[in-house]
């Protein structure tokens, strides 16, 4: 038998994070938000360098961390954040500045996700990551699946929820909104879909050309 949790901890300290990502990270850790790991965060930044993301799309700024993540992958990447707590998207603007992130390259936007994004261009966007509460996501995939462009992803982050998806006698309200999400997206035509287990666990969903 494999030891999987070696191999999941191996691959976690795999990834080697910058200093200004381990910098916004630890004021993540002061404002008491959740980050990404980075393992993770490296995920995400090969996606968005393989797929050449150029527009991307945020549910979740936090302080920072995931956001300079998909940065890194390009230097004229734009990215749209929206997170509903101005406290935490200060910081982040504070930790994208000492990066060295031009404001260009930047829009941060307060307020909820499905409103927000409900106002965007569809499939004009070649990524769009989800870092939102369980319960929102279900409600909020069509309008994340409606931005993306063909042959663009989505990326949702907490897909195994505290590894609480895998099992079936668990049946609480997150955990059976994040199984049914991943159930949606099983062998359906017109989109590809896999889940990383790296940190929390990754939905990963291409739109097909």
């Amino acid at each position: 038998m494999i030891d999987k949790i070696s191999s999941w901890k191996f691959a976690e300290d795999y990834a080697v994070e910058p200093a200004a990502i381990a910098e916004a990270r630890h004021h993540a850790d002061q404002l008491g938000v959740e980050s990404i790991t980075p393992a993770s965060g490296a995920q995400l930044a090969v996606l968005a360098a393989i797929s050449k993301a150029k527009n991307i799309v945020e549910a979740g700024t936090g302080a920072g961390v995931s956001g300079l993540w998909l940065l890194s992958a390009s230097k004229d990447s734009i990215l749209t954040t929206i997170d509903n707590e101005p406290e935490y998207q200060n910081v982040a603007r504070k930790n994208f500045a000492a990066a060295d992130i031009p404001a260009s390259r930047i829009r941060v936007i307060t307020g909820k996700a499905k409103a927000v994004m409900g106002n965007m261009a569809e499939s004009g966007y070649d990524l769009v990551f989800l870092d939102i509460d369980p319960l929102e996501v279900e409600e909020l995939l069509p309008t994340a699946v409606g931005l993306i462009r063909p042959g663009g992803a989505l990326v949702i982050s907490h897909a195994l929820w505290r590894d609480r998806v895998p099992n079936p006698t668990l049946r609480d309200d997150e955990t059976s909104a994040l199984r049914a999400t991943i159930k949606s997206f099983s062998n359906v035509t017109g989109f590809f879909s896999s889940i990383s287990m790296v940190g929390d666990g990754l939905l990963l969903i291409a739109k097909a050309e």
